[in-house]
């Protein structure tokens, strides 16, 4: 399908959460939620980027509300627009739990999408979890747990997970926690992908049956030149992939805010449960339409267990 962000509509009096805001796919997706009119706090654990960050979306939009040709109906031209910034580390839970107490008002949109990917050896969090399957996963497990209250006090509220095509990679064996005697890199970054989808189908299914009003997506950005590649906590560790990064993903990869479609897209109209990401070369690019999903990523039982798996590890309880 031919959808774009700009047919979001207007979102003033709304509030979303954006994990990882400050770049990437989550900077292209705040962006154009703030310029939507929506109230957009940048959840990050490094702030000053973040700070950043918020400044580039409130001087781009002011810059683009001055211009001729200036597109009307989105957002307020050349007013400001309310981009904040808060701390968040999804490898430490009492930092989730922190951002979550500190969150005040009615939440309408939350956006599971940091990441950290593939680390060369081994890492974990400060709560002793591989980093890959506490940040990508337990760590959005917990803070959406945690922020359920204020999603549910918005009436109708969506939660969307962002994975990736790597899930295929992902096993049954996520439930182990990717241990470090039997550690690869790219199999427990599938792990940890695999998990974000069986979470938001989860999450979908306890909604629909506890007769909330929450909605579940979730979506993949197909193939984006990020930071995420040349994060120094994943495959950033390597020094050559830090040097050639910065040049060749441009070359090879679409851009982060076409990655920011399948997000935009699953947080305004996708289907609740539904799985959105590009279309075209193997669903690396191209437009926005339903995603292939592993068998595994559809298994209800999987599902049911890594929820119980995730219950006992943070700590957090959903009421649905």
């Amino acid at each position: 399908m031919t959808w774009t962000p700009a047919e979001l509509p207007d979102l003033s009096g709304t509030t979303a959460v954006v994990t990882g805001g400050n770049s990437g796919i989550g900077f292209a997706t705040a962006r154009a939620l703030a310029s939507h009119g929506c109230a957009v706090t940048l959840a990050c654990r490094n702030v000053a980027a973040a700070e950043q960050a918020a400044t580039r979306i409130r001087d781009n939009h002011k810059a683009a509300g001055r211009s001729p040709g200036a597109r009307r109906g989105a957002g307020s031209g050349g007013a400001d627009l309310d981009v904040r910034v808060a701390v968040l580390d999804l490898s430490s839970l009492a930092s989730v739990r922190t951002f979550a107490d500190g969150w005040q008002g009615p939440l309408h949109l939350l956006f599971n999408n940091a990441g950290v990917m593939a680390p060369g050896a081994w890492q974990g969090t400060t709560d002793g979890y591989e980093l890959q399957l506490g940040t990508n996963h337990l760590g959005h497990y917990a803070l959406t747990g945690l922020l359920l209250g204020a999603l549910q006090a918005a009436g109708s509220s969506r939660v969307v997970t962002v994975s990736s095509l790597a899930h295929f990679r992902g096993s049954a064996n996520l439930l182990d926690g990717n241990p470090p005697q039997t550690y690869r890199p790219q199999a427990a970054y599938g792990n940890s992908k695999l998990a974000n989808l069986l979470f938001g189908a989860e999450l979908q299914r306890r909604a629909t049956a506890g007769g909330s009003a929450l909605t579940s997506t979730m979506a993949h950005p197909g193939v984006a030149a990020t930071g995420l590649f040349v994060d120094p906590q994943g495959m950033g560790a390597n020094r050559a992939v830090r040097a050639v990064g910065p040049w060749l993903m441009p070359v090879l990869f679409q851009s982060a805010v076409s990655g920011a479609k399948p997000s935009l897209y699953a947080a305004a109209v996708a289907e609740p449960g539904s799985y959105t990401g590009p279309l075209w070369l193997g669903e690396s690019r191209g437009p926005v339409g339903p995603a292939k999903m592993s068998v595994l990523a559809q298994d209800h039982r999987l599902a049911s267990r890594l929820w119980e798996v995730s219950q006992d590890l943070t700590g957090v309880e959903y009421d649905l």
